[in-house]
């Protein structure tokens, strides 16, 4: 045996220094997927509470560092086109002096979370922008449209009433120490049942919109609405 090793001792060291390779190779390629998946954002855009328009729209931060929210946009697809509509902004219907009388109230400053959505959500947390039936009648009534509440053929044909298609959330967020940011969306399909109307999410898991064709067009979309805030 040990005459054997000694014959073959040169095909030995380079086999072993082969598997050792092997080893050290394995083990640099799970860390490196151990860093990727650390360092890729993971949102998700769900419903909650219900299935149907009247389901709270969340979403949840899984990835492993905290996101800061940029902007919520929801666009609404109907019949008659697609509109769309950032709804980071919480609506309010304050009077003048509802603020100081709140503050007189209640002793305490009103807080930012009560107007906004934007700002950090932590690693494991969530937020929810209300329900999507609230995000589809602030569309409409931004865009003047008259939605099928009845679902009636008749209607269709009438002037400027709407029957809806989907309702896709994107979200744009700042993850980590990028210099770029990050897109995240999901589409759900409404459809008309005799019960109501039902949210039917057209993909299994949120989309991730961090390719570099994607950066770019989050981008163009992030313009896109500062040139809007300047217009109204």
């Amino acid at each position: 045996m040990f005459d054997w090793i000694s014959q073959n001792k040169d095909v030995l060291n380079v086999l072993i220094g082969f598997a050792t390779l092997m080893v050290w190779v394995v083990y640099a390629q799970l860390l490196y997927n151990g860093y990727k998946r650390q360092r890729r954002p993971r949102v998700v855009i769900n419903r909650g509470r219900h299935k149907g328009v009247d389901a709270l729209c969340l979403i949840s931060n899984m990835s492993a560092e905290s996101i800061f929210i940029q902007h919520i946009v929801a666009r609404l697809e109907t019949d008659q086109g697609t509109y769309f509509q950032d709804v980071t902004e919480l609506e309010q219907n304050y009077q003048e002096g509802d603020e100081e009388r709140e503050r007189h109230s209640s002793g305490d400053t009103p807080s930012l979370s009560d107007s906004t959505r934007q700002g950090p959500l932590g690693a494991g947390e969530f937020v929810h922008i209300g329900a999507f039936n609230s995000v589809i009648e602030r569309i409409a009534q931004r865009e003047g449209l008259r939605l099928d509440q009845h679902r009636d053929d008749r209607a269709e044909s009438e002037k400027g009433i709407v029957r809806l298609r989907s309702l896709t959330i994107q979200l744009v967020a700042i993850y980590g120490s990028d210099d770029y940011p990050i897109g995240v969306e999901r589409r759900f399909l409404i459809r008309d049942l005799d019960e109501g109307r039902l949210l039917v999410p057209a993909t299994w898991d949120s989309k991730r919109l961090t390719s570099r064709r994607h950066r770019k067009q989050v981008r163009q979309l992030i313009q896109d609405l500062a040139r809007e805030e300047a217009r109204n």
